[in-house]
């Protein structure tokens, strides 16, 4: 397989596009370098349509050098003139060598510090689930509290994200996480996400990326989808009634056209997953549906437009947190349920376009627009017989009906201050979100009484500024600020019953706003192609519930996370690559809105000291090793010891693996995951226990076919999966409760076999 290149020279600004010779396809994501006679250097990265360009360079002879994981280097001179020129680039496809990669000027976004180990992950690590995607994020730990309908619950950098309040996640530019969510701040549910259909990850740990605000505090990560796809059915089966089928079809036939006369792709996916988990006393039964489909195409010879809509549905019963006394007691086991009422239904439509201009001078006008519907209806029980000794604490949350539209506008261009170039980016977004949220006391999934309900419309609109200024060659700065406008309403629906849980609190109508500005500021340092070193700080935040927003004077509205790191990326061998960072992050507040009980839950401020280490390291031609291990120190700050812990912050933690991969199609990977002991409450008397979990992969692909083998769990280790430290009450006991660690089980060993077709 090849890769083409034509160029053009104008205006002493060099850009081209990088294709597939055989297939005619687009290679995003090439490393493009650029050095002139003195032995200067420049480089870029290829867009997602396979586009690039240097800009504003002297006429004169240049060396072109391109490099992509799993193709051979090419070096060739380059004569840059005024005159318009077109050059073609051969590279023959390879296996992967961790020697091609080269860490000075591997990113187009310098935010992207961990680039070079994604591009690595997302081509080797195998990836069988929208978990899998959340996970190549190096650090990042998931916990399922419910079956697999309800968004993972999120641990990254000391923060215990809930389902998103501390990280931020966006699928090809649109926003995964919605805040006043009826069930979690923030809340960020991927399962709408087609594994087999994405093609690159890039991880923002920190505060330090201009273009992110809410919730953007431990990090962010945005998945963009493929651009075009081999079309194929795939079909898995296992253990304790899994069972998956998924399909893709590409719709536009080579050299085919749809809109215009130039390259345009276009493919369908789809698919059906349902898992019985028997396992479980009471059966989870989590059913899930996705369709999505996507057009890429290029209007002109500067014009680019995609098109993407996608379709989400899952329903799937819940065994909950059980505490450990009604396991030690014999009233259930492991794996049984104290309500099995629990679960929920889901759903959520998408629409989104992206309208991409490049001008002759280089710049990049790119414009989004995009809307979502999206419901949810959950039934769940965390404190039993602690309140209604009668009927149970069981609760129903609904996020009804809620509208999401959007908008994502950017301007990059590049101008030269004396031989040194500047990269400016101007940026807006706005968000609105609307819909109605409702807390109901429920039993057996019978509704006894109304909570609070209400309408909610809450919109965030920002503009941003980042700079990008290179010194010299190997010494640049990246300087940005980023204003935020909240503005948020709430209408509560009359008349509300009194519930026989408790004295909630009854939120009125109101409306608010509240202005935010963050600037960031990073230095890098590419002291050879093989070290580059870098400081960043920066300020984010997350925001708060619109329903306590409006019912309150709090001045935590959007508390601020000021966040600072120094680090380095080094190949100290041809074929490894590190990555190691020293960080903090202080939050103004960690004030949290707590959907089950409606009440705002301020915790005061914090602070978390850690370090990150990531190594990729070719072991041999097709043996590939990867460890990640991440520590965290987290305090609240005006607490006194021994009553400062962080509840559930993550302490140390670390993934690693061995893999094979060949370029004959085979490939089979060993990996664990582990997660230390934490504190489980700010007295740390109650501990989350930690685990220590692997599985196994194998793949074959022979010309139009593969076969696969996982197995999770491959010990059948009992661990706990999500756990808290939960005041609750069981049938029998006395009144007022008791203070108990609560758990939901991992699972044990499971077995999956998958066979793929590809046409």
């Amino acid at each position: 397989m090849f890769a083409v290149c034509s160029l053009t020279a104008n205006a002493n600004i060099l850009k081209g596009r990088v294709v597939d010779s055989a297939t005619h396809e687009a290679v995003p994501f090439v490393i493009v370098a650029l050095q002139d006679s003195a032995g200067k250097q420049y480089s870029t990265v290829s867009d997602q349509a396979g586009n690039f360009k240097f800009a504003v360079l002297h006429a004169g002879q240049y060396t072109l050098g391109i490099s992509i994981l799993g193709y051979r280097p090419l070096s060739m001179p380059v004569n840059i003139t005024t005159d318009k020129m077109d050059v073609t680039l051969k590279l023959a496809k390879s296996a992967v060598s961790l020697s091609q990669i080269t860490v000075s000027g591997s990113t187009r976004d310098l935010g992207q510090t961990l680039n070079a180990i994604n591009s690595i992950d997302i081509m080797l690590r195998p990836v069988n689930s929208a978990q899998d995607l959340m996970r190549l994020v190096p650090g990042l730990f998931l916990a399922q509290h419910q079956g697999g309908g309800k968004a993972e619950q999120i641990f990254l950098r000391g923060f215990d994200a809930d389902h998103g309040t501390d990280f931020a996640v966006f699928w090809d530019g649109v926003p995964v996480n919605m805040p006043s969510h009826a069930h979690g701040q923030g809340y960020a549910d991927s399962h709408f996400m087609i594994p087999e259909d994405i093609e690159q990850l890039n991880v923002y740990k920190g505060t330090y990326a201009t273009q992110f605000g809410d919730f953007a505090t431990s990090g962010a990560a945005t998945f963009s989808t493929k651009n075009d796809v081999e079309s194929m059915v795939k079909t898995e089966f296992g253990t304790y009634g899994y069972n998956r089928i998924m399909t893709t079809l590409n719709l536009i036939g080579q050299d085919k056209h749809f809109l215009s006369k130039y390259k345009e792709t276009a493919y369908i996916s789809a698919e059906n997953t349902y898992n019985s988990a028997t396992y479980f006393v009471n059966p989870q039964n989590y059913e899930r549906f996705n369709i999505f489909g996507k057009y890429n195409g290029q209007l002109s010879e500067k014009t680019t437009l995609t098109l993407e809509g996608s379709y989400f549905k899952s329903s799937w019963n819940g065994s909950g947190q059980i505490p450990l006394r009604a396991v030690s007691e014999g009233l259930v086991s492991r794996f049984g349920a104290l309500d099995p009422s629990e679960g929920g239904t889901t759903d959520r439509t998408n629409a989104n376009l992206i309208l991409k201009t490049v001008f002759d001078n280089g710049a990049v006008l790119k414009n989004q627009v995009y809307y979502s519907y999206y419901q949810l209806n959950l039934f769940t029980d965390f404190t039993f017989y602690l309140v209604d000794t009668l009927h149970g604490d069981g609760i129903n949350q609904t996020d009804k009906g809620r509208n999401i539209f959007g908008y994502n506008g950017s301007y990059e261009m590049h101008t030269n201050i004396g031989d040194n170039d500047l990269k400016t980016v101007i940026g807006l977004n706005t968000k609105a979100d609307m819909g109605q949220l409702s807390l109901r006391h429920q039993e057996q999934r019978v509704i006894l009484d109304t909570v609070s309900i209400g309408n909610l419309y809450e919109q965030n609109a920002a503009a941003y500024i980042d700079e990008t200024y290179h010194f010299t060659h190997n010494i640049y700065v990246d300087a940005g600020v980023r204003a935020d406008y909240f503005y948020f309403q709430y209408k509560s629906l009359a008349p509300v019953l009194p519930s026989s849980l408790v004295e909630y609190p009854q939120f009125g109508d109101g409306t608010a706003t509240k202005m935010k500005v963050s600037p960031k500021l990073s230095l890098y340092d590419d002291v050879s192609p093989n070290v580059q070193l870098y400081a960043r700080v920066g300020y984010g935040f997350h925001s708060n519930d619109a329903r306590v927003v409006v019912s309150s004077a709090a001045n935590n509205t959007l508390p601020t996370a000021l966040g600072y790191e120094i680090g380095s990326t080094f190949k100290p061998f041809s074929k490894m690559l590190v990555n190691t960072a020293l960080w903090g992050i202080n939050l103004q507040n960690e004030l949290t809105y707590d959907q089950d009980i409606a009440a705002d839950v301020i915790n005061g401020p914090t602070q978390r000291l850690g370090a990150d280490l990531s190594v990729r390291y070719q072991l041999g031609k097709i043996i590939y090793f990867d460890v990640d291990v991440n520590y965290s120190h987290g305090r609240f700050i005006d607490s006194a010891k021994g009553h400062n812990y962080i509840p559930l912050a993550p302490t140390l933690t670390s993934v690693a693996g061995i893999t094979i991969k060949t370029a004959k199609g085979f490939s089979a990977s060993l990996r664990y995951r582990y997660m230390d002991d934490r504190p489980a409450n700010s007295e740390n008397t109650v501990v989350a226990y930690g685990y220590y979990v692997m599985d196994a992969v194998v793949k074959y692909r022979i010309k139009q076919y593969e076969a696969g083998l996982q197995v999770e769990n491959i010990f059948n280790v009992n661990w706990n999966e999500a756990q808290f430290d939960t005041l609750t009450r069981l049938k029998g006991e006395p009144l007022g409760g008791i203070d108990q660690l609560c758990f939901t089980p991992g699972a044990p060993r499971l077995i999956k076999v998958n066979l793929s077709y590809y046409f």
